[in-house]
């Protein structure tokens, strides 16, 4: 077994927190390593405890601030080197030195007013390893400059802490992200936007929860219901305005949700649609069916889903009829192009991060028009072409969606965007393929999620 000496002082580096460099005191004298950290903060359940805190790496640059997180392994109680007795969240991660990687457990306490944000205690260094108090950093040398990079690095394998807002934990698609989330090392807490209420202000947004004001998340994973959409849009807005990353954004749900105004986004960006006119007035009802190239022809809500407020009118009078009740009704609905050579299927793209990861092929049921699976639709896999690859990412990010189903239409003369749902079901497209959905979502959010670092110190520190 080779030696490797050490000084008193060395730089190190902790990739799973994301911290490139720091400069460690290797202490001999002292059982326990500790780690400067400050808003330190336990989340996760009992069975999967995690802790996150901010450091400030640098001494005398408050300016640079990293915010990690890790599993918890303890809270001990520790006795510092002036006989203070503090207890400390305990944590487990890969220390950095040299060529040398290894895993040692860490404490977390307030460093601030000490000359190194690290001390490397007896416990923590290898047995092969020799400390040598008489000279200090024998091995290679980091940089603080490499802070300078940080926004520009690769993601770090941290674990984040995501907050999944849903009204139906148990259904398939909250599981299935719960799961592929904690398959991954990560927390994801369930919250309820109807039970959440907002503290908004420039400095301090913040979001309560049944009396509690809820974390900072590193993420939001928005699965807002229809009914509630105003509100839950509401909640995201406030989420963001806090840091969070949102897998998608309050404004691309809400042009998702409005059909008509989707329409005229689609429009405008040359995707074509099955021929859709709107009008206000009963006195227009029969141009509205001319325009759409007459019965049969398809009449919406504009606020429908699951197949739920749409119907097929097969004869102009039955059109004129339908169209009448919901005026009546003084609901908000388009008229549509029937497309008859789909014979009764539409194709469910899975698109996120502007990639289809997916797609199955929906089949309605016989004698039924809507291919929705809530209408009793089957699901079948389905290869797609390149054109309909090519509309679907075009489809998503027009409404400005990360994730999306994109429902598409076969025509004769190409595909057809159906509808963009903002919340798109897993089960279906799950099942169909084979294909892990939830590990995607997971897998875009880690891409886009990196350790939060400012140029202005906005976070208070614990007292010392």
């Amino acid at each position: 077994m080779s030696q490797e000496t050490l000084g008193w002082e060395e730089w190190a580096s902790f990739p799973k927190l994301g911290i490139p460099a720091i400069i460690a005191k290797i202490d001999t004298g002292a059982r326990t390593s500790a780690l400067h950290a400050f808003a330190i903060e336990p989340f996760g359940s009992d069975a999967n405890p995690f802790v996150r805190f901010g450091i400030h790496p640098v001494p005398d640059r408050p300016d640079i601030e990293i915010f990690c997180s890790a599993k918890m392994v303890d809270r001990r109680e520790v006795t510092s080197s002036n006989g203070e007795k503090e207890l400390r969240y305990v944590i487990e991660t890969p220390v950095q030195i040299g060529d040398t990687i290894w895993p040692i457990e860490v404490t977390l306490t307030n460093r601030e007013n000490l000359q190194y944000r690290m001390l490397l205690g007896r416990t923590a260094i290898k047995e092969e390893m020799i400390v040598d108090p008489n000279q200090s950093f024998l091995q290679p040398a980091l940089a603080y400059d490499l802070y300078k990079h940080l926004k520009k690095s690769k993601p770090v394998e941290r674990p984040l802490r995501l907050g999944l807002l849903t009204r139906e934990p148990e259904n398939y698609s909250s599981r299935k992200i719960i799961q592929a989330a904690e398959d991954k090392g990560h927390v994801c807490e369930i919250v309820n936007p109807t039970r959440c209420y907002m503290n908004i202000n420039a400095l301090s947004p913040e979001v309560h929860y049944s009396g509690d004001t809820l974390p900072q998340y590193d993420a939001i994973i928005p699965r807002i219901g229809a009914s509630i959409t105003e509100y839950g849009m509401a909640v995201v807005r406030q989420f963001n305005l806090m840091g969070a990353f949102c897998l998608n954004e309050a404004a691309a749900i809400g042009a998702s949700r409005d059909k008509l105004y989707a329409h005229q986004v689609l429009a405008q960006h040359r995707i074509d649609m099955p021929i859709t006119a709107f009008a206000k007035s009963t006195q227009q009802t029969s141009e509205l069916i001319d325009i759409v190239g007459g019965a049969p022809l398809v009449v919406k809500l504009l606020e429908s889903t699951q197949g739920k407020g749409v119907v097929l009118a097969e004869t102009k009078k039955a059109a004129e009829s339908v169209i009448g009740a919901f005026r009546g009704l003084q609901a908000n609905f388009l008229v549509q192009e029937f497309i008859k050579e789909a014979a009764g299927t539409d194709i469910r793209c899975l698109v996120i991060g502007g990639k289809v990861v997916a797609s199955m092929m929906r089949q309605a049921e016989e004698g039924e028009f809507r291919s929705n699976l809530h209408r009793g639709g089957e699901a079948l896999p389905v290869k797609i072409s390149k054109a309909e690859r090519a509309v679907a990412v075009k489809a998503a990010k027009a409404i400005g969606l990360n994730v999306a189903g994109v429902d598409l239409l076969r025509s004769d003369s190409g595909p057809k965007v159906l509808e963009i749902n903002s919340s798109p079901g897993l089960q279906g497209v799950e099942r169909a393929t084979g294909i892990n959905v939830a590990v995607q979502m997971i897998n875009y959010i880690e891409k886009n999620v990196r350790p939060r670092y400012r140029n202005k110190r906005t976070t208070k520190t614990q007292s010392k």
